[in-house]
């Protein structure tokens, strides 16, 4: 077994989560290989045609990706550990912090074809597609943002990517939506944490309004330019917002898993040209953290 490889306990958890062979076209090559290939690009960020010969042709490597980012392969797996890790109680609900980081774009990763993408052998649409491809333009150039939700231990619950100068406060709901952590007895998943931490960015009275309709409680400071204003409007202002010293600082929690996804090179730097297919690089990266836990 090589340096990142999956070890025998990582792949019994992975393997049932995993397609079958058709036998259709030929036997597919050792998901277990394709896989170990996928991580060792994914932890060195090197080209696809660079991988090593010991990971097989790196076409099947990469096709293998991109299919299964396409198709819900490597969310399925993502739901599947997190189903494992909340079954035996190693996820922390009782605070979730938000947060984003930008990535840099690399020059390969422009010049995606005008044309839809497709899931390979299938006329639909990729679940991650996006017309623009979460390619955007800021200060640091062409960058790419991700936007995620953590437990208290470190690891990303869920997470979406938007071209690079879209903003925080957006997002929050279409994340926390993105939080679906199966129960292996059955019945609806787990949504919604105890408590949810954030800063000054998401501060906006539509997440306020989502967040009691939901009944979640949180911890999100007031900007400065809200806080006038309500002072402003007197009692039509409405009341000040909760503020909780400690829990707040828990958000350190959000920017530690943020810098463990940039431990991976393909994600602190995007390479790929298509948003589905770097959706998957980062769900890939997801599933080393869960499983390394």
């Amino acid at each position: 077994m090589g340096r990142g490889d999956l070890s025998d306990i990582e792949w019994a958890r992975l393997e049932p989560q995993l397609p079958t062979n058709s036998g259709r076209g030929g036997r597919w090559k050792s998901h277990r290989t394709v896989i170990n290939g996928i991580l060792f690009r994914l932890r060195t960020g090197i080209p696809w045609r660079d991988i090593p010969a010991r990971f097989g042709n790196w076409k099947t490597v990469h096709d293998r990706h991109r299919r299964w980012s396409a198709d819900g392969t490597w969310e399925k797996i993502l739901r599947s550990v997190q189903a494992d890790a909340d079954a035996e109680g190693r996820i922390d609900w009782s605070v979730v912090s938000v947060d984003s980081t930008v990535c840099r774009a690399h020059q390969h990763a422009t010049g995606a074809p005008h044309q839809s993408a497709r899931i390979p052998g299938r006329h639909a649409r990729p679940a991650g597609h996006r017309p623009d491809e979460a390619i955007g333009r800021s200060r640091g150039g062409l960058t790419t943002k991700i936007h995620l939700a953590s437990d208290g231990g470190c690891r990303p619950l869920a997470f979406l990517v938007t071209p690079g100068q879209w903003g925080d406060a957006p997002q929050l709901i279409p994340v926390l939506d993105r939080i679906r952590v199966p129960r292996p007895a059955g019945g609806h998943p787990r949504t919604r944490p105890g408590h949810l931490c954030g800063d000054k960015g998401y501060s906006s009275r539509q997440n306020r309004q989502y967040l009691r309709r939901r009944q979640i409680r949180h911890t999100i400071p007031e900007r400065r330019d809200q806080r006038a204003n309500r002072r402003r409007r007197g009692s039509g202002g409405g009341r000040p917002t909760g503020f909780d010293r400690t829990i707040y600082k828990r958000r350190n929690e959000v920017e530690r898993t943020i810098n463990a996804l940039k431990g991976f090179r393909a994600v602190a730097t995007r390479f790929d040209k298509r948003a589905y297919i770097f959706h998957g690089t980062v769900t890939v990266a997801a599933i080393r953290l869960w499983l390394r836990s």
